[in-house]
C-alpha cells in the first residue's frame, strides 16, 4: 500500500475549500486508525461512539475531530500501547509515519492517546496550497471510558475504506444518550453537539434512557441524583436551549460542514430546538 491510495480517497471527496479539504484528510486518517484498531482486536472489548461515529457509520452531514470509545466493562488497568502499535503499523502500510503520544498513564477513567502527522502538505497534492499560518499538522485524539456507565447498546458495524472491515459501535438510542449526557454535563457549549441533536430526532431515534440515567447519576453536575422521568430531562434540555447563544453554536459548527451544508444552520434559534424536544421519545417506561 502507499499513499497513492490516500491520494485518491482524498480526491473524491471534491473539496471545495482548504479548509473543507484538511477536514476530509483527517477523516481519511481517522478511517486508517479505526483498521489498525480492528486489526488489533480492539473491538472485542470496546466501542465507537461519539461524533465521529456518527459521521463515519451513519453519514452525519458534519466533519469530526477525536475518535471516542467505550469499553464494554470496566478495567481498573487499561493502556492503549498494544493497541497503538498496531495503529503505527497500518499508517505505516500507507507510507505515513505517525507521532504517538499515549497518555494512559494519566489520573482519571478517560484514557487519550494521540496520532500526530506532519508531512501530508509535502507528500499529498493539495488543491489549495499551505500557507505558513495554515495548521500544518494533523492531530487525532483517541478517548476510551474505562468505567463505563450501565445500559448501553451496540451493534456491529462495516466499513470499506481502507478495505472492508467490521468494527462494535454504539447502537443509535445508546449514541443519542451519550450525546444527551454530553449536552447536559458539558462546561462549554459546542454548536457541533446541537447538530448532531437535530440529525437524531431528524431520524427518529428513541433515547436510551436507562444508559442516559446512569450516566448522569455516575459522572458531571447530576452525579449523585435520582433521575426518573421523561420530566426532569426535558426541563433540563429545556433549560440549555434557553441558555444558548445560537450564533455562536452556529460559527462553532460551520467549520465541520460543507459550504452547501452551512445554510441548515444558518436560522438556527431557541424556538427550533424547543420544538424538537415535543417529540422526543425514550427507550423504556416513564
Amino acid at each position: 500500500m502507499s499513499f497513492t491510495i490516500i491520494q485518491e480517497r482524498l480526491r473524491s471527496y471534491s473539496s471545495r475549500t482548504k479548509q473543507e479539504e484538511l477536514n476530509a484528510l483527517k477523516e481519511i486518517y481517522q478511517e486508517i486508525a479505526l483498521a489498525g484498531l480492528a486489526r488489533s482486536d480492539f473491538f472485542k472489548s470496546a466501542a465507537f461512539q461519539g461524533g465521529t461515529a456518527l459521521r463515519i457509520v451513519h453519514q452525519l452531514k458534519r466533519f469530526s475531530e477525536d475518535l471516542d470509545f467505550v469499553l464494554l466493562a470496566p478495567q481498573e488497568v487499561f493502556n492503549w500501547h498494544a493497541y497503538l502499535n498496531a495503529v503505527q503499523l497500518e499508517f505505516n502500510s500507507f507510507g505515513v509515519d505517525l507521532e504517538i503520544k499515549n497518555r494512559s498513564e494519566a489520573k482519571g477513567v478517560i484514557k487519550t492517546a494521540f496520532l500526530k502527522e506532519n508531512s501530508f502538505a509535502r507528500i499529498l497534492e493539495l488543491n489549495y496550497d499551505r500557507l505558513p499560518s495554515d495548521e500544518q499538522k494533523i492531530t487525532i485524539k483517541l478517548e476510551v471510558d474505562t468505567l463505563p456507565p450501565e445500559g448501553s447498546g451496540f451493534e456491529n458495524a462495516f466499513l470499506t475504506y481502507p478495505y472492508p472491515f467490521s468494527i462494535l459501535i454504539q447502537d443509535l438510542p445508546s449514541l443519542f444518550a451519550s450525546k444527551c449526557h454530553a449536552i447536559l454535563c458539558r462546561k462549554y457549549e459546542k454548536g457541533r453537539d446541537w447538530f448532531d441533536f437535530l440529525w437524531y430526532f431528524n431520524k427518529q431515534v428513541p433515547i436510551n434512557f436507562s444508559l442516559l440515567r446512569n450516566a448522569l447519576q455516575q459522572s458531571g453536575p447530576h452525579k449523585g441524583k435520582k433521575i426518573t422521568s421523561k420530566k426532569w430531562l426535558l426541563e433540563s434540555l429545556e433549560s440549555k436551549i434557553t441558555s444558548m447563544d445560537w450564533k455562536k453554536a452556529q460559527h462553532d459548527v460551520e467549520n465541520f460542514l460543507r459550504l452547501e451544508e452551512r445554510k441548515f444552520v444558518e436560522n438556527w434559534n431557541q424556538e427550533l430546538f424547543l420544538q424538537q424536544l415535543k417529540k422526543i421519545n425514550l427507550t423504556e417506561s416513564e
